[in-house]
C-alpha cells in the first residue's frame, strides 16, 4: 500500500530536520516580511504625504494585502510551533540539567532564542493593537492617517523606550536565526561558516536599527 501525501507530510514534519526545515523557511518568509515592512516605515523619514500614501496603496488592494496577511499569520503560527517543539525535544534529550554550563560556543542570541521568541510574540500583539487596531493607542486615527498615528504614538518616551528594546530583541533573534537557517538546510560549510555568521550580525544588526530608527527619530524631534 502507498503512502499518502498526508502520512508523509507527517513523516516528515515528526521528524526533527522537518521541524528544522520548517522553521527555516518560516523564518527566512518572515525575515523577508521584515525588510520589507521597515522600507515602508522608513518613509515617514521623507514627511507625512509620503508614509500615507504608501499606506494608502496597501489598502487599496485588500485582497492582495489579506492574502498577505494570511499567509504571514500562517507563516508565525509554524515557525513557533515548530520552535517550541523542538526546544521541548531538546529538553527531553537531555532531562538532567548540566552542574555547570558551558558557554564558550553558544553565543548570547542563541542561548536566549526561546526567550526573545516569547517577548516578541507579545510585542506583535501589542503591535497589532497599537498601529492595526488601534485599541492600545491612544488617539488612534482609523482614517488612514499613519502619519499622526505613528508620532503621536512615539512622542511618548515610554512607547519608544518600548520598541526600541523590542528592535534589539528582533536583532538577536534575527542574528543566530539567520546563520540557523543556513544550517538547516544543509548550506552551512566550515569554509565559509564564520563569513556567513558575520553576515548575519550585519543583516540582523541593520533590520533592527532601521525599525528603531523612527521611533528615535520621533522622539527626537526629527519627525513631528
Amino acid at each position: 500500500m502507498s503512502a499518502t501525501a498526508s502520512d508523509t507530510g507527517g513523516k516528515f514534519y515528526g521528524s526533527t530536520i522537518g521541524k528544522k526545515i520548517v522553521m527555516a523557511v518560516t523564518g527566512a518568509f518572515l525575515v523577508l516580511f521584515l525588510v520589507g515592512h521597515v522600507a515602508g516605515n522608513l518613509q515617514i523619514l521623507s514627511g507625512k504625504e509620503k508614509i500615507n500614501h504608501y499606506a494608502e496603496l496597501l489598502h487599496s488592494s485588500a485582497g492582495l494585502l489579506w492574502g498577505f496577511r494570511l499567509a504571514l499569520i500562517a507563516s508565525v503560527v509554524l515557525h513557533v510551533k515548530a520552535a517550541l517543539e523542538l526546544y521541548t525535544l531538546k529538553n527531553a534529550a537531555r532531562p538532567i540539567a548540566y552542574a555547570k554550563k558551558a558557554h564558550r560556543v553558544a553565543t548570547l542570541a542563541s542561548r536566549f532564542m526561546i526567550w526573545s521568541g516569547y517577548v516578541l510574540g507579545a510585542f506583535l500583539v501589542f503591535h497589532i493593537l497599537h498601529f492595526t487596531t488601534g485599541q492600545a493607542h491612544p488617539s488612534f486615527d482609523a482614517h488612514g492617517d499613519v502619519f499622526r498615528n505613528v508620532t503621536t504614538a512615539f512622542q511618548n518616551p515610554a512607547v519608544a523606550a518600548l520598541y526600541v528594546v523590542c528592535m534589539g530583541l528582533v536583532g538577536l533573534h534575527l542574528s543566530h536565526g539567520l546563520f540557523s537557517f543556513t544550517q538547516s538546510l544543509g548550506l552551512s560549510h566550515p569554509s565559509y561558516s564564520a563569513r556567513a555568521k558575520t553576515l548575519a550580525k550585519v543583516v540582523a544588526f541593520a533590520v533592527a536599527a532601521a525599525f528603531a530608527a523612527v521611533p528615535i527619530a520621533v522622539l527626537a524631534g526629527f519627525v513631528k
